[in-house]
């Protein structure tokens, strides 16, 4: 781009040409009055910009965090004032809790009209700011340029994050002189604390059982080779938060999978035999640490993070490490020596083995049954590494931690920290968008219940994306938790619902199909992954099947449930 070209513009101008500037090739979004002088910059500069519209701003809230998560780039979102803007707040949070980079537009009442609850004025900036790294009023027209660049180095520095812009429609019609700049970078990270590096070395090597534990943050770093590379070092194995998922391929031998409340047995058991934790870019939720009081008891922990605020908030570490996760990483992985531990190895071996005996034991039961496993089991048969897998929230988002092989980083995109029911189909157009992979929306009749309006994006774009509906007629996650812990007393979770969705979807313009076996699923989806479309599958699955393992609310590892039989028997 040319440097210290001198225009004036308008701020509507300006907005868009810095969106340009900063490598911006699409965005979400939904109009509206307030932003109609933006909007007609769109217009005039869609060769270079990009615009999907979206059925509702949520849905492009979470398009922009989708694109965000397969990108790694900065999402782009934009919509009008008032509730154009509050609809924008779910999916705002939703980016927060799980440290997406986004940034929001919105436009607002004339400045001369702020505070006069005019029409469709909110004060979005006052909304939002608990839910935002930062965000910006615009008062002045000369400032409005730097704002936006900053608010993208703002989002994607340190702990990345969501920053919203709120513009006034006489500061988008106000002109000034534009000077075209660089890309913006992150800003410098902090640098590790040397004897924080030097203490954490020495826990290394003085251990005989060293379990990495990686989050988002590592996902987001890029770190799947070092992580390897080190673990193979030091003899070490790996499991993951929810938000880690797709970081490391599911075929690496020492990748043990998802731990947590409903993590993989082994992940989970081998996690809590491990004298050292080694804790990268995650935050310790109370997911994965059940009872905080009986949480890694007998072990170390080391917790690297750029965010200061997290280092003990959940759990208080041996020694935390804050600044850029890379170099702070790498900096400990060239002091450590290569270590074998073949006890720890003997170890894991045996939970691995007792991981797959609960697993055949419970298909004993399953024979002439589609199960979430069986549903898997051909998802990952027929799927790519390169394909895409997005979901909402529940029983079938645990189900799809669980079973679900990843071999490529940025493959997964779920709500982790908020847990937006409603996320999934507006993530998976901006994730296909993307990736411009066939793309598998994994959800359930209640999640995709929320936002299924945006079936109407998928269809008008003619995205290839494919929705696996897990259909069991209930919300199953908070059903199984009245069965096991509310001595099954089902108030508001069986749905009742008569919606057809094959109907649905045949009424948005997609394809649809109902399935009632494994065998039926499976050429559906044969059909669905060459399908150039949306094609929604409705899979008729058990309104009892439960996820498990599963630790209790509160409870810790020790009380991990494995089958149904064990809490019957209890």
């Amino acid at each position: 781009m040319e440097q210290n070209c001198i225009k004036k513009m308008t701020g509507s101008k300006i907005v868009i040409q810095t969106l340009i500037e900063q490598g911006v090739t699409d965005v979400f979004g939904y109009p509206g009055g307030q932003v109609l002088s933006i909007y007609d910059e769109l217009y005039k500069a869609q060769d270079s910009i990009r615009h999907i519209l979206t059925a509702h701003e949520q849905g492009a809230a979470h398009g922009a965090d989708g694109y965000s998560r397969v990108t790694g780039k900065v999402g782009v979102v934009i919509a009008t004032s008032g509730p154009g803007a509050t609809n924008l707040v779910t999916g705002i949070a939703t980016a927060m809790l799980d440290s997406i980079p986004m940034v929001a537009i919105t436009g607002n009442v004339p400045s001369s009209m702020i505070g006069k609850d005019g029409f469709q004025e909110v004060n979005i900036t006052g909304v939002t700011l608990p839910i935002t790294k930062h965000n910006y009023f615009v008062s002045d027209v000369t400032e409005l340029a730097d704002i936006i660049r900053e608010a993208f180095q703002i989002a994607k520095s340190g702990r990345p994050g969501p920053v919203l812009i709120d513009i006034p429609k006489d500061v988008q019609m106000a002109e000034c002189e534009f000077v075209s700049k660089e890309m913006v970078t992150p800003f410098p990270a902090e640098e590790a604390n040397e004897s924080c590096i030097e203490e954490a070395v020495r826990l290394i090597h003085q251990s005989k059982r060293p379990y990495l534990y990686i989050g988002g943050g590592a996902a987001g770093a890029g770190m799947t080779e070092a992580i390897m590379e080190f673990a193979e070092k030091i003899d070490g194995f790996i499991g993951c938060s929810l938000m880690g998922l797709s970081t490391l391929p599911n075929s690496y031998p020492r990748f043990l999978g998802m731990q947590g409340m409903h993590g993989r047995y082994a992940s989970s058991m081998a996690k809590k035999e491990a004298d050292l934790i080694i804790g990268i870019g995650v935050r310790f939720s109370d997911r994965a640490t059940g009872n905080v009081k009986k949480y890694a008891v007998d072990a170390k922990i080391i917790q690297l993070d750029a965010d200061l605020s997290e280092i003990n908030k959940n759990v208080k570490v041996d020694v935390g490490i804050v600044g850029d996760l890379v170099s702070s990483f790498s900096e400990i992985s060239n002091r450590c020596r290569k270590k074998k531990r073949p006890q720890w190895n003997a170890l894991v071996e045996k939970l691995k083995q007792k991981e797959m005996q609960i697993g055949e034991e419970t298909e004993k039961n399953s024979e002439g049954i589609m199960t979430p496993k069986k549903i898997f089991d051909v998802m990952n048969r027929k799927k790519d590494e390169n394909t895409v897998i997005v979901t909402d929230v529940g029983q079938h988002q645990m189900w799809t931690a669980q079973y679900v092989h990843f071999e490529r980083a940025r493959r997964f995109a779920t709500s982790g920290g908020l847990g937006t029911m409603g996320y999934g189909l507006g993530a998976a157009i901006g994730a296909q968008i993307a990736s411009k992979e066939t793309t598998v929306l994994v959800t359930g009749d209640g999640s995709f219940g929320m936002n299924l309006n945006e079936l109407a994006t998928a269809v008008s774009y003619q995205l290839p994306i494919v929705i696996v509906l897990m259909n069991n007629g209930v919300l199953g996650m908070v059903r199984q938790w009245q069965t096991l812990f509310y001595e099954k007393r089902y108030s508001n979770t069986v749905l009742n619902r008569k919606t057809d969705f094959v109907k649905l979807a045949d009424a948005f313009g997609a394809k649809g199909k109902r399935v009632q076996t494994i065998e039926e699923f499976e050429m559906a989806f044969e059909e669905a992954m060459k399908y150039d479309g949306p094609f929604l599958i409705d899979t008729v699955i058990d309104m009892d099947e439960l996820v498990l393992p599963m630790l209790p609310p509160g409870g810790s590892i020790d009380e991990v449930i494995v089958s149904k039989e064990q809490e019957d028997e209890e």
